[in-house]
């Protein structure tokens, strides 16, 4: 693989608040990418950002993407956006990084996965929990036999009450604690359990003001017999955490999506003998996340099996959808 020596130039769409918090901090601290400018509809907010992160500022999102100086962009639009301007980025010849999910149907999903086949562009979903060390650990342990046959999983990832002015509330805008915090435990789902996943069963419950879904539950079989057990939503104390359970142990992970990078995870393994705990080194998964990225960008190494996921995770939060059974 080729070690990345000119950095990726990037172009920001939007000044979201996961922007602000994680995702530029880590373009910060990354040797293979530079953010060149930051596009907002509002000067003032690309303002505040450009002063931050030193790079230019655009008025409007088309702007951006009429510049040659600009490779790849990074998406953290509102979830309801990322197919209309994913689309246009790569129509544009932009590498393009979007923020999870990358699109609310799997419709969406799957034109934005032929798109970039089409143009031969980069388009990664930033499934930024993968990245990080703590899985692979997770995954040899499960491989070596260590809880014997896989039985169950459980996931949760919840947190409290969002502000009334959240875009999370926001219909049109893709909003909901299904796309939203239901993404992660859905996903390591598809981390650590056999093809195909069928909904057995799912409630979602809708707030009556927004109309949004604010938490919801899923019973999920693996092709293998395995059920799975998914919790979500923005009604709860904060929770992020998966377990797997087999025949001969029970693995426990905390902090499992959104560890921060000085953050050491330990796993735990309880067996009817006794219990081990396993502390890892922190890992920096939104660095890694651009790493990665930057690294298919100047390899021309397509995204296809990410992609693959992607729409399948879209066709499975389309499947939750058909199957729920509101919560009143």
């Amino acid at each position: 693989m080729t070690t990345v020596t000119n950095p990726v130039r990037f172009g920001v769409l939007g000044c979201a608040d996961v922007a602000w918090r994680r995702t530029l901090p880590a373009f910060a601290e990354s040797a293979t990418a530079t953010v060149t400018a930051v596009a907002s509809r509002d000067k003032d907010k690309a303002r505040r950002f450009a002063d931050r992160f030193e790079c230019e500022t655009v008025l409007g999102y088309d702007a951006l993407l009429d510049r040659s100086d600009i490779e790849a962009v990074y998406i953290p639009l509102p979830t309801g956006l990322h197919h209309e301007w994913c689309a246009k980025a790569l129509r544009a010849g932009k590498h393009v990084l979007a923020e999870k999910p990358l699109a609310t149907t799997h419709q969406q999903a799957a034109e934005l996965a032929g798109l970039a086949r089409e143009t031969g562009l980069c388009l990664m979903e930033n499934r930024m929990f993968v990245q990080h060390t703590q899985h692979d650990a997770v995954r040899k342990l499960v491989a070596n036999g260590e809880l014997g046959e896989l039985r169950v999983f459980n996931s949760t990832m919840a947190f409290p009450p969002l502000s009334a002015q959240d875009v999370r509330y926001r219909p049109d805008l893709g909003g909901g604690a299904l796309l939203d915090a239901g993404f992660y435990p859905l996903h390591a789902a598809m981390l650590f359990l056999a093809e195909p996943l069928e909904v057995l069963g799912a409630n979602l419950r809708r707030d009556p003001v927004s109309g949004v879904d604010v938490r919801g539950s899923v019973l999920l079989r693996a092709g293998d017999g395995v059920t799975a057990h998914l919790t979500f939503g923005f009604e709860h104390s904060y929770r992020s955490h998966y377990e797997l359970w087999g025949s001969r142990g029970r693995l426990t992970l905390e902090r499992a999506f959104t560890p921060p990078p000085d953050f050491q995870p330990v796993i735990r393994v309880e067996r009817q003998d006794g219990t081990e705990q396993i502390t890892l080194p922190p890992s920096h998964q939104y660095r890694d996340t651009i790493d990665a990225f930057t690294t298919a960008v100047r390899d021309g190494v397509p995204l296809d099996a990410h992609l693959e996921t992607a729409v399948r995770g879209a066709a499975l939060m389309d499947a939750v959808r058909t199957v729920n059974q509101p919560l009143e």
